[in-house]
Parts: C-alpha cells; sequence; structure tokens
C-alpha cells in the first residue's frame, strides 16, 4: 500500500481495496490544451472513477489503483508536484493584468516566480501561498499562509491566514512593495518562518509571537 505523497499519490477512502488520485503539478493554475487532452486520453485508457478539478486548481484523477500509479505517471509525462506533505502546496493565482480588466499588478508573473522558487520546499509544516492581482483576492488570499495582493501602488503582503478547521484571517503586513521587493520580503518572511515556525501553520506562528514582534524583527516599519 503506497503513503500520502508516495509517487505522487493521494491516499482515497478504503482500507482492504484502498485507491489513490494524483492531481499533476499545474503551476498557477495555467494548463496547455496537450496536457489537457493527455489528461482526458490517460482518464480514459485507466477508466478512472473521475476527474476532479481541486482547490489549488490542479486535476486530479481519482480512483486509481496502486498497479495503475506507475504506468499513468509515465503516459502523462507531467511532473508529480507536491499535494501532501510538510511542504509549499501549489500556489493560487487570479489571472491578473494579463486576463482580468480589474487588476492592478501582474498576479500571473509574481506567481510563476514564486511557484519555480518555493513549489515543494520542506517547512516546519504545511503552506498555501496566494497571488491576486487586486484587492478582491480571488486567491483567497485572507486564507493563505503568505499571500501577495496588488494595488495602484504595488504590493500587499498578507501572512497567517488559514482556512482549516481552526480559520484565521490573514495579516497585513506591507504595502506598497514593488515586484523584486515584494519576491524579498516573501524570501525574509520564509526564513523567519524557518527559524521561529513550533512544527505549526504561519498564523500560529503569528499569535504566539505577536505580529508587531514580527514586523520588528524583519526591521519593518
Amino acid at each position: 500500500m503506497l503513503k500520502d505523497g508516495e509517487k505522487g499519490v493521494i491516499r482515497q477512502r478504503g482500507k482492504d481495496n484502498a485507491t489513490y488520485a494524483i492531481a499533476p503539478h499545474v503551476p498557477c493554475g495555467i494548463i496547455t490544451p496537450d496536457q489537457l487532452q493527455k489528461l482526458a486520453d490517460v482518464a480514459r485508457k485507466y477508466s478512472v472513477s473521475a476527474v476532479k478539478i481541486t482547490s489549488a486548481a490542479r486535476i486530479a484523477l481519482v480512483g486509481i489503483t496502486e498497479e495503475q500509479v506507475d504506468g499513468i505517471w509515465a503516459d502523462l509525462g507531467m511532473d508529480a508536484g507536491h499535494a501532501t506533505g510538510l511542504c509549499v502546496r501549489s500556489i493560487k493565482v487570479c489571472p491578473g493584468t494579463t486576463y482580468c480588466r480589474l487588476a492592478k499588478q501582474d498576479s500571473i508573473k509574481m506567481g510563476m516566480a514564486l511557484d519555480e522558487t518555493y513549489h515543494g520546499m520542506v517547512l516546519p509544516s504545511k503552506m498555501k501561498i496566494g497571488v491576486s492581482g487586486c484587492k478582491i483576492q480571488c486567491a483567497e488570499n485572507c486564507i493563505k499562509d503568505i499571500s501577495l495582493y496588488g494595488t495602484q501602488e504595488g504590493w500587499t503582503m498578507m501572512i497567517g491566514g488559514n482556512g482549516s478547521a481552526k480559520p484565521r484571517l490573514a495579516d497585513i503586513l506591507m504595502e506598497g512593495l514593488g515586484f523584486e521587493a515584494a519576491q524579498e520580503m516573501v524570501a525574509r518572511v520564509m526564513a523567519y518562518y524557518k527559524e521561529h515556525s513550533k512544527r505549526e501553520r504561519m498564523g500560529r506562528m503569528v499569535d504566539r509571537i505577536g505580529l508587531d514582534n514580527i514586523k520588528s524583527d524583519l526591521k519593518i516599519i
């Protein structure tokens, strides 16, 4: 029986006849027609139980047996990514200035850069990141561990959001950041989290240490 994350699988219900799901990594939810076609072809070939669009904007193939896993990944030729474990999960991103008339900043460019740097990074606990092009926050910034949303003045960074069984809304850390400054601040917060977290989500760390103390430690005025 495969464990969660082994060969990129996600355990499903059942003990004696366990089945699995796989959710190939789709950076920022942007997928090509060829990848969509492969997913459809593989779903038909292996008679998967369901094809599910996940909350992280990935496409999961559900109801797979252990014997099918290797063949499915070989046929797909896609990156398994990191859907489970204590790491940075898929980064959720809105259409941004590339497509949305309301957007103020390029969320896709920012999201792709963050995905390339952080997706799969091992951390004290799991981490979810969101990037939105405006304050409407279609990437659900308010419940992400780290997030950025765009304004006319630049990027606003939030930390500590959590949509779990004990939900917590994110706190604003900084505002008016340029593109590179926002990336640098994400790096600083990530390093701070690695050093100070006690195997807890970002929001629990913020509650324990205090937002003002974190700002002081990071030298944010």
